[in-house]
């Protein structure tokens, strides 16, 4: 039984989404404050993390920026109906995906259901893959980690699957279409601007450690692509 850590100060919401994945299987914590979470996601592990936004105190940004400094566990935002700089803000902070309110569970089930499929696929659950080496980059699939020039880096599942698409297929250009189908699953829709936002922050991580890495081009109105490192 995978486990949903669900964090929203609205206890009407908190029990009618609760109570929606239970029914689906899930085992479900319930927490109506960040802080609360975050104390208790130091001892007891979750599969996944459905966050608010808009929380008083803590709020759902603090919280994953908290999370991400030791814990590449997948997040699912909740956020405000049409409010885009939520949803930007809420990625380029290390987000996996967002959900809008009001909140469809058959959606929220579905995009649950694929983030536990992707990080199955690189934590050495699913079945097991070659090690990547391009160069300086070195991904190892099994094991979930990333390194560059023998540094490494913690990437989400996301940025992971994103960038291995990426890496796999060196000077050829994907398509946010097909990096969307590589991170999410083909049957799960996204905006451009979420594909664009997580490479932006992938960029971002491999810049941190050596700031004259180009090599994830993007290719204006076509998509992007893993540069050889001649070329």
């Amino acid at each position: 039984m995978h486990t949903i850590v669900l964090v929203d100060d609205d206890r009407n919401l908190l029990n009618t989404i609760g109570d929606a994945l239970e029914s689906e299987g899930f085992a479900v914590r319930r927490y109506d404050s960040s802080t609360a979470a975050l104390d208790a996601l130091k001892d007891l592990p979750a599969d996944v993390a459905v966050l608010d936004i808009k929380m008083p105190g803590l709020d759902g940004f603090e919280l994953l920026t908290r999370l991400r400094k030791d814990s590449n566990l997948p997040v699912i935002f909740l956020t405000s109906k049409d409010d885009e700089l939520d949803e930007l803000l809420g990625l380029r902070m290390g987000a996996d995906d967002y959900i809008t309110k009001p909140v469809s569970t058959r959606l929220l089930v579905e995009r649950i259901r694929s983030l536990i499929r992707r990080r199955e696929l690189t934590d050495g659950r699913g079945e097991s893959e070659p090690i990547i080496e391009r160069g300086d980059l070195r991904l190892d699939p099994s094991r979930h980690e990333c390194s560059w020039k023998d540094q490494k880096l913690k990437l989400t599942v996301t940025e992971f699957l994103l960038l291995k698409s990426l890496a796999l297929r060196p000077g050829h250009i994907k398509s946010r279409r097909q990096l969307m189908d590589a991170a999410y699953g083909e049957n799960i829709h996204v905006d451009d601007r979420t594909i664009d936002s997580h490479v932006k922050r992938l960029r971002a991580k491999f810049k941190a450690v050596d700031g004259d890495f180009q090599l994830i081009e993007t290719l204006y109105g076509v998509g992007y692509r893993y540069r050889t490192a001649n070329a």
